[in-house]
């Protein structure tokens, strides 16, 4: 299938898994465990009914979203993905580069496989950083000084990663830390000899923005110590809310007492967010925990919504219960990885025409206006599926 006829994120996803060998398309690909949470990210969308208008003059639609003070063309974004190049390479610098042309947000991960200063180059105003807070504090500062530097405006705290997820499908697959080339991972790189030959270019992917702290690595549990701490708690924020001058927000946040806290603390946002389904097996889908998060926010920050979004629908639908934003992590990486720069715009360009469509199908003109008053009253009734 060529990516003219791809016609939706799923078809990007098909030739994504043709063009890419297993290990890799798996590190992206994979979700914690058995993938419960992974497929029900998804799923629970579908469980949300939005109820269409007619008569309405849906002639000019207006996707544009205001999001701390920049106006952004829709509203969805890229979500921060670590060791992005080993998936299809130099997709990190891809992406950034079609998010400034596109006008919507990056967020460069602490993770990437490019430094975070190229990726601030890249975005050109763009962009966003995630934060990993270290076990190790001066890591930590070091990271946030060097993102003060590069001219980021918004730092993304990580919350959701105390312990270690882990992924059935990375552990079959024997991903390791420095990168060893198994007799089976060269079976696969034969198999793949487009991405072998792409890869071979533009060298093993690394942790870009640890790279000299982790020449001595032996596993991930050595990489996972340096980007994540179980001891990270509300103290620690408060700090680095103190420490941070610019716009913040916490990822991870599923629970409303929590959502209550970041308020409380002065943070400019949270991202409802499991990432992805890849850390946690158990909890509930990021659609499914909105609502009584955005009943507690009452609009005193921003909600953004991360995980599980394939379609422009499950961005009204994530507008209608509370967000003001949404990240389709995955959904882009997957054009990039069926068809590198080409595949990332078609990603980009299914998405903008399936919200587009929905918008104008539903019967309102401008995506600010999506609210509670969308939903199904079959729904709202309490009688509907949760």
């Amino acid at each position: 299938m060529g990516l003219d006829r791809a016609a939706s994120i799923d078809d990007l996803r098909l030739r994504a898994k043709r063009r890419i060998p297993r290990f890799a398309f798996d590190l992206v690909d994979g979700g914690a465990e058995n993938e419960r949470n992974l497929r029900r990210n998804s799923a629970a969308f579908e469980e949300v009914e939005l109820t269409p208008r007619y008569m309405v003059d849906v002639s000019a639609l207006d996707t544009q979203v205001t999001l701390f003070g920049q106006t952004y063309a829709v509203p969805f974004g890229m979500a921060p993905i670590g060791m992005l190049n080993a998936f299809w390479p130099n997709a990190d610098l891809t992406l950034a580069r079609l998010c400034k042309a596109q006008n919507i947000p990056y967020v460069a991960s602490s993770a990437a496989s490019t430094t975070l200063e190229q990726l601030a180059e890249a975005a050109d105003g763009n962009g966003w950083f995630q934060l990993y807070v270290s076990s190790d504090a001066d890591v930590t500062d070091g990271l946030i000084a060097r993102a003060e530097a590069a001219g980021y405006g918004t730092l993304m705290v990580t919350a959701d990663v105390p312990a270690a997820g882990k992924r059935d499908r990375d552990i079959r697959n024997q991903l390791a830390v420095p990168f060893r080339f198994t007799p089976e991972v060269v079976l696969q790189c034969a198999l793949n000899p487009r991405w072998a030959l792409t890869s071979l270019r533009h060298g093993t992917p690394n942790v870009a923005n640890y790279a000299d702290l982790l020449q001595s690595a032996t596993s991930y549990a050595d990489v996972q110590k340096t980007l994540i701490t179980p001891g990270f708690t509300w103290d620690d924020l408060k700090r680095l809310r103190t420490r941070w001058k610019g716009k913040l927000l916490v990822k991870g946040i599923l629970h409303p007492q929590d959502a209550e806290k970041c308020a409380e603390l002065g943070c400019d946002g949270i991202v409802v967010s499991n990432h992805g389904g890849r850390q946690v097996a158990f909890g509930p889908p990021t659609i499914e925990a909105l609502p009584a998060i955005a009943d507690v926010v009452d609009g005193r920050m921003k909600i953004i919504l991360d995980s599980g979004i394939r379609r422009g629908a499950d961005i009204l639908r994530a507008k209608a219960l509370g967000a003001d934003f949404t990240f389709a992590g995955r959904g882009l990486a997957y054009g990039v990885g069926a068809g590198g720069q080409a595949g990332a715009e078609r990603a980009f360009e299914i998405l903008q025409l399936e919200l587009i469509r929905a918008l104008g199908q539903l019967g309102v003109p401008s995506f600010r206006d999506v609210g509670k008053s969308e939903l199904s009253t079959f729904r709202q009734s309490g009688s509907g599926p949760h």
